[in-house]
């Protein structure tokens, strides 16, 4: 999930140049009839910045199904203005994706508390528009924290979390961060798996708690498609698609140096969007990509080329 923090540690670690790709329209699109997941925009996570009106009208106008609710914006909408939104996203058949969680756990107990207190308010409206979801990313190491430690901690606040989404009707998908290269960021390593993420998703005591999948993580991690066909398609709450960088293996990927899906080839994105439609799965997927040339783009020239990779490896599900 697009955090603003891990965003700029992401930039200082260096920049990716993204491959172009050919123009497509959404007319010459044909999705597959098996898949029922929805190609969401999330604008944040491809360097362009929209209000949640426009972030609609893009949308539309570039074929995308889903857009992100933007939580800051929409707590500050007057009722005319979403009812203009709700009807428009009726019109033109867009949903909901996934909303970040806007609270800070990984740092001091002050600012934790300062997040949950506001979070009702986050969650009240979103619920009265129909999200469902909302998601956040582990970060792999810990500074001071053991283990155990960072995994009690987790526990706890995440817990916290996840019973105030759970009075509204709202989920709460967890990403784990698999690159192999930042677990050497910190001094004690922390849960980079799917297979960890599991056992924090089931040590939290709430039923409304599920995964963040992301195919560079899952590549970086060494996992298969077979991992995810074992997955319950209900707690996977919102998926990001992306591509490694050519030329390294998984144990050399860098979490801030990726491609649009499908651009280098180095990750097995069929095979993944495969097994989510065989499993069923009805969430958003996006694209993440975190690619320094694609943010310098221009808003109308980073839409377009991140419709035309989502909508290429989409139209490969078999």
């Amino acid at each position: 999930m697009f955090d603003a923090n891990r965003r700029k540690f992401l930039t200082r670690l260096g920049a990716l140049s993204v491959l172009a790709l050919s123009p497509s329209s959404f007319a010459s699109f044909t999705p597959s009839l098996d898949r029922r997941f929805k190609i969401c925009l999330n604008p944040g996570a491809i360097g362009v910045s929209l209000s949640q009106h426009a972030l609609l009208s893009k949308a539309v106008e570039y074929g995308f199904e889903a857009i992100v609710p933007l939580p800051g914006q929409l707590i500050k909408m007057e009722d005319g203005r979403i009812d203009k939104l709700l009807s428009g996203m009726k019109q033109h058949n867009i949903s909901w994706g996934c909303a970040g969680l806007p609270v800070q756990f990984r740092q001091t107990t002050i600012q934790f508390k300062k997040d949950i207190q506001a979070l009702p308010a986050y969650a009240k409206i979103l619920s009265r528009l129909g999200v469902r979801g909302m998601s956040t990313w582990i970060m792999p190491t810990h500074p001071e924290l053991t283990y155990r430690q960072n995994f009690a901690l987790h526990k706890e606040r995440l817990e916290e979390t996840a019973k105030i989404l759970e009075d509204y009707g709202i989920w709460l998908g967890l990403e784990y961060v698999g690159p192999k290269t930042l677990m050497v960021r910190d001094k004690f390593p922390f849960m980079h798996t799917m297979e960890e993420c599991l056992e924090l998703i089931e040590e939290i005591n709430t039923d409304n708690v599920g995964f963040q999948l992301d195919t560079f993580h899952w590549y970086c991690a060494g996992e298969s498609v077979e991992d995810i066909l074992a997955l319950d398609p209900r707690k996977i709450i919102t998926v990001d698609l992306n591509d490694a960088r050519k030329g390294r293996l998984p144990e050399e990927q860098l979490d801030g140096e990726r491609e649009l899906p499908g651009v280098s080839g180095m990750i097995d994105i069929k095979s993944f969007l495969g097994a989510l439609v065989k499993i069923g799965y009805q969430g958003p997927v996006r694209a993440e990509p975190f690619n320094e040339a694609l943010n310098k783009l221009e808003n109308e020239a980073a839409l377009q080329q991140t419709i035309n990779a989502m909508q290429d490896v989409v139209s490969k599900i078999e």
